[in-house]
């Protein structure tokens, strides 16, 4: 997963202006689901470039991450590319599910697009297995792999964990708060069902349904923490989605 982690301590690394990440999870009867996340960083591209222009250690950095493939790549092309395939047959076998691609405005770079095609929960655990604490993934993988082909169930309290904010220490979660301010502007997750929605039961106000297939969760970053921390109206602790 070597490419995985290279793109993710990337994106930490860009975390100097305000970006947009918005996410799509399609919910399958057979229990599997794909997701695909779009990280918009033209704002923070621009500010990196300004700020460092004459540092050539960062210029190489913006100059690697341009590089990328610009059409959906998995990781084992990327990796046999490179000539590291893995023996483990289950490393093979989820290399071949996730694909990447880089984003261009004509010559202008803009960010990153992520898929993880058709995973089952068992392959959510094992990607997760390959990244540290402080590799964690942008948003994390909490609210998508409690799917059993009928019912989605939604653990709020793992918001907090999906945004990367520590527990307990209030000094330490506002801080981290900071830095997720300043990396996304904006961070939505839209949840697509194969079969029709039947009913959800809980109710929170991160939680929207569009219509009679499609749920959207939209994070709220003051809410969370802070000084200007916002009250819930609706805060329950699990949300269930039942599909038809």
């Amino acid at each position: 997963m070597k490419h995985l982690i290279f793109i993710f301590s990337i994106v930490s690394f860009f975390a100097l202006q305000s970006c947009s990440l918005n996410s799509e999870v399609t919910y399958y009867k057979d229990s599997t689901s794909t997701v695909t996340a779009d990280l918009d960083m033209k704002e923070m591209i621009s500010s990196f470039k300004s700020m460092f222009a004459d540092s050539l250690k960062n210029k190489k950095e913006l100059e690697e991450i341009e590089k990328l493939p610009r059409t959906w790549t998995s990781i084992y092309d990327l990796e046999k590319k490179e000539g590291k395939i893995s023996k483990d047959p289950d490393s093979v076998r989820i290399m071949k599910k996730v694909f990447m691609k880089s984003n261009f405005d004509q010559k202008d770079f803009t960010g990153i697009s992520f898929k993880m095609d058709r995973f089952a929960p068992s392959d959510y655990n094992y990607i997760k297995k390959g990244f540290s604490k402080a590799d964690n993934l942008p948003i994390d993988i909490n609210t998508v792999n409690n799917w059993n082909g009928k019912t989605l169930t939604i653990n709020t309290d793992d918001f907090n964990k999906e945004m990367m904010l520590p527990e307990g220490d209030d000094t330490s979660k506002a801080e981290t708060l900071q830095m997720m301010q300043m990396m996304y502007k904006e961070v939505n997750i839209t949840l697509k069902f194969e079969n029709k929605i039947k009913s959800i039961t809980g109710r929170h106000d991160w939680i929207t349904q569009m219509d009679d297939h499609t749920v959207k969760v939209t994070y709220d970053m003051e809410a969370l923490s802070g000084e200007n921390k916002k009250p819930f109206i609706n805060a329950d602790k699990k949300i269930v989605i039942t599909t038809e």
